[in-house]
């Protein structure tokens, strides 16, 4: 069934606006990271009441967090710098390093550090591997870490009440100021806002995916665009709306086909969206047709509908 108008704006926000929706070596964990297989988890008893449990699993079997040399997790224990740091470069994958002169030559976490310099996680960050993280210095690295994935912040709030803002942290305990900034932030914290990020990631390269099979398909033939919507599996939405120059619109999502006068068309809007908790996968435009050119979209930190109003 094709879709147009009022039909589907009743559920979708316009495109590319916004849409409901990253010393000594005592502090080091244990990196297992020769193979996936051989990230030990935690010993089930450490975590296994806490609030942040899946998230912890989740983390380890990733092998994005790590345990301690006796193999517990210690989720209560406030995160260091330098665990923070290690999840982010993990999760980021980067490989490619750039100078940390802070450190040492044989500091402990002089290699970690490289690839955070190079990735610019460590942007206006003061390098102390050792720290333990208040809230605002975790969300700190997290915006830096995900700038190029979703631009910049809101300019309006601190890097905590943006993060809280966004759903990626947890606002303070009740009675106290929501965006508090100098809370310690735990290694059970920690856990669930990597899992936010690594989701993220992944969500994102799955809209890639679907946005490129989209494109592929794309063309101008006898004076239509033609093309199909991609399938996607169950996890995902993708929307493709084309706006009229006479006003209105026509939207078609996974799988249909479609043949529309390029002469009729202004412009494509193009949204991967995840259907388990509404954000957005890929957003893409096109908007100097007859060009096939695309702009992609998703560099921008979008409002959740739990969020910003």
């Amino acid at each position: 069934m094709k879709l147009s108008g009022k039909a589907l704006w009743t559920s979708l926000l316009l495109l590319g606006i916004t849409v409901g929706q990253s010393g000594g070596s005592a502090g080091v964990l244990v990196h297992k990271v020769e193979a996936a297989g051989a990230i030990k988890p935690a010993a089930a008893s450490d975590y296994a009441s806490h609030p942040a449990k899946e998230a912890i699993a989740f983390g380890l079997q990733k092998g994005y967090i790590w345990t301690y040399p006796d193999e517990k997790f210690h989720p209560e224990q406030t995160v260091t710098q330098s665990q923070f740091v290690a999840s982010l470069v993990a999760i980021r994958q980067v490989s490619e390093k750039a100078p940390v002169p802070e450190l040492a030559a044989g500091h402990w976490a002089k290699d970690i550090y490289k690839r955070a310099q190079k990735a610019g996680i460590l942007a206006n960050v003061k390098i102390d591997p050792n720290k333990p993280l208040t809230k605002e210095e975790a969300a700190a690295l997290v915006f830096n870490a995900w700038r190029p994935f979703r631009g910049e912040k809101n300019p309006n709030l601190t890097n905590t009440g943006a993060l809280i803002t966004w759903g990626w942290m947890k606002a303070a305990p009740s009675g106290q100021p929501k965006f508090r900034e100098d809370l310690p932030v735990t290694r059970g914290d920690a856990a669930e806002i990597l899992r936010y990020l690594w989701t993220d990631k992944w969500q994102l390269e799955q809209g890639a995916k679907y946005a490129d099979e989209f494109h592929r398909n794309l063309k101008i033939q006898n004076g239509k665009l033609t093309g199909k919507v991609p399938k996607a599996d169950k996890n995902f939405m993708v929307i493709v709306q084309f706006n009229k120059k006479q006003g209105g619109l026509e939207g078609f999502i996974n799988g249909m086909s479609f043949s529309i006068p390029v002469n009729e068309v202004s412009s494509i809007g193009l949204l991967v969206s995840n259907v388990n908790d509404s954000t957005d996968a890929g957003t893409y435009l096109y908007t100097k047709l007859p060009s096939l050119e695309r702009v992609n979209n998703n560099t921008k930190f979008h409002k959740q509908a739990k969020g910003e109003n």
